[in-house]
């Protein structure tokens, strides 16, 4: 079965380079400045809508998507290269949705659609930024923002204008291949439909998407039977056509055959509940049909359900002029296809927990979070003037005072990172 509508991978935006220490050099020129360049942005993560893709089977193959990194940087103020941005093609209708969050971060809706999803790290700056009237040689430089993998769900929700639902062997896929040029595979037998098909119909001037969705059976909507796996495609249509089996034959009362499809429906999504729909009563062609049909309509009346009721027989093709004709008048008076609404990722700083500090068994005083890793990673402990720019960050960043809130005296050992050191009032 090569239909696959949903699909879990791993993407990563590409890591900023690193920004560069470098001096500039040059035949007598003895004491050149600081010519250390910034590091190129990662690339960027982006999702396009293709229109020739129908089901998500690739990524069951590939789960890993990872963007270019951005180059470093280098000497003589050369900025490093940006990383080349990842180009993910998906089927148009395709939900994108972060797993952790549970965000939906794409909705793939048309044709040709492209969605930055998520963004490359920013490049680092070199160390001639860093140059300052009284700080004329940082041996320092700052480090490429990391990006971090993140996993994504991806989910395909057909867009159609018209969506056939029924319980199984109802006559559904028979319907389609009537009103349109789609083939799908037709048996006397339940689930013969085990994915989507969709087709083009036409009437006059207009045309419309059709969806055969596959039979639903009760419990649907708890994940029974085939449920889950394709009541999801129904969401997006903008009518929905109840295909019942009027003449009876497998023993089945079509009302009930309405009423429990209608409850799965809403059940899956009350929107479902409010979307207009109509009945198509099929196999009219049995004998007692007629009969069923118009105590089908009484029992209608009764439960004050005013969907209109279309009599057709998919094996004779008939009766479909007028439900073509109804079809096409509410499409034209109802919005397209819904659309889930798209939320950004929380902006992921290189640096972005919250200071801590913490005395640990051995006593201790562990210091993370807040900006520690990105002193430590702009520090070089072998140069003076970046060790002094260290004791200043440590006032600045507000670590020293928390560290006299945890209750730190002189000569207790204070850990940042890989780094230990003694207080030293």
């Amino acid at each position: 079965m090569n239909f696959v509508d949903i699909a879990k991978i791993y993407v990563k935006a590409g890591n900023g380079g690193d920004g560069a220490v470098s001096f500039h050099r040059e035949k007598y020129v003895p004491r050149g400045g600081p010519d250390g360049g910034d590091g190129g942005s990662g690339g960027n993560i982006i999702f396009v809508a293709d229109e020739n893709m129908s089901t998500l089977l690739d990524f069951k193959y590939m789960q890993h998507y990872r963007a270019e990194n951005g180059e470093n940087g280098r000497g003589n103020n050369q900025t490093g290269r940006n990383g080349a941005d990842l180009i993910i093609r998906v089927p148009v209708g395709t939900i994108v949705r972060d797993m952790e969050t549970c965000l939906i971060v794409a909705d793939m809706s048309y044709p040709g659609k492209e969605r930055i999803v998520l963004r490359g790290g920013k490049g680092g700056k070199g160390n001639a930024r860093f140059a300052t009237p009284t700080k004329q040689a940082p041996r320092y430089a700052q480090p490429g923002q990391k990006t971090r993998e993140r996993r994504f769900l991806l989910e395909l929700k057909t867009i159609a204008d018209v969506g056939l639902v029924g319980l199984p062997n109802v006559g559904k896929s028979t319907i389609l291949s009537v009103l349109t040029s789609a083939r799908p595979k037709i048996a006397n037998y339940h689930f013969t439909t085990l994915s989507p098909n969709l087709g083009v119909a036409k009437r006059y001037d207009k045309s419309f998407v059709l969806a055969d969705i596959p039979g639903l059976i009760e419990g649907a909507s708890e994940g029974a039977g085939l449920g889950h796996d394709f009541l999801r495609h129904i969401e997006r249509t903008r009518v929905i056509v109840h295909v019942v089996d009027i003449s009876g034959i497998e023993g089945r009362d079509p009302f009930d055959d309405y009423l429990q499809i209608t409850k799965e429906l809403a059940s899956y999504s009350e929107r479902l509940s409010y979307t207009p729909a109509v009945i198509a009563a099929n196999k009219m062609d049995i004998t007692g049909a007629d009969e069923n049909l118009e105590v089908f309509k009484q029992k209608l009346r009764q439960a004050g359900i005013d969907s209109p009721v279309f009599a057709v027989s998919a094996a004779t093709n008939k009766g479909f002029e007028p439900l073509l004709d109804a079809l096409v008048n509410m499409l034209d008076r109802i919005p397209k296809a819904y659309e889930y609404h798209e939320e950004h990722l929380p902006d992921e700083a290189p640096y972005s927990e919250p200071l801590k500090v913490k005395v640990d068994d051995d006593g201790v005083y562990v210091v993370s979070g807040g900006s520690v890793d990105y002193i430590l990673d702009t520090t070089n402990p072998n140069d003076p003037d970046s060790m002094h720019r260290f004791q200043q960050l440590l006032i600045a960043e507000g670590i020293i005072d928390a560290l006299r809130k945890e209750g730190v005296q002189e000569g207790d050992t204070v850990k940042m990172g890989e780094w230990e050191f003694d207080f030293v009032e």
